[in-house]
Formats: C-alpha cells, sequence, structure tokens
C-alpha cells in the first residue's frame, strides 16, 4: 500500500475530466486530480476546523486516450471498494494518535 504526497488538483465535476482539462491540470504541478476533497475541506476550514485529507487514487487517467479509453463509474466504485479496508486501518491508526 502506497502512501504519497503530492499537489491534489480540484474539478467541480460531476463528469470525469477531459484530456485537456488533464493536460492543464499537470502543466500546473496537479499530481491527483478529484471532486470531494476540496468543498468539504473549505466547509471545514470556515467552520474553524481542523482538516486532515485522505484521498485514494481510484482511476488512472491518460492524457492522450486512444479510442475506447473511457473510465467507467462501476470501476471507479469497485476500486474505492477494494481499499476500504486499508484506509479504514490507516484513519483508525491516525485517530489513536490524536
Amino acid at each position: 500500500f502506497d502512501v504519497q504526497e503530492g499537489v491534489y488538483a480540484y474539478v467541480a465535476g460531476p463528469s470525469y475530466e477531459t484530456p485537456a482539462e488533464l493536460r492543464y491540470l499537470k502543466m500546473i504541478g496537479g499530481d491527483a486530480v478529484g471532486m470531494s476533497t476540496v468543498p468539504s475541506v473549505l466547509v471545514a476550514r470556515h467552520a474553524g476546523m481542523r482538516v486532515l485529507g485522505v484521498s485514494t487514487i481510484t482511476n488512472m487517467t491518460n492524457i492522450d486516450p486512444q479510442p475506447g479509453d473511457t473510465t467507467s463509474h462501476d470501476e471507479v466504485l469497485e476500486v474505492g471498494k477494494v481499499v476500504v479496508p486499508r484506509l479504514k486501518a490507516i484513519i483508525t491508526g491516525v485517530v489513536r494518535q490524536l
């Protein structure tokens, strides 16, 4: 289970990123792209809460896709199910340290 650190780029969704968006986000230094973490962090910080963001990469996008390359929401959900036990272990460990 690899833990990485990088620049999280936010897009509003609800559709997946286009190849042009991905090229731009990579060009400006983005390492990972997501739709849900940033709005939650903004609301929590506005309320004065301290925040630790943890994200999983559920699909590897291609900035130069070939015909037939698509991201299926079902595939993303399936990967999410696989990583839940690992995330649970990480979060449990972090909470124990608080």
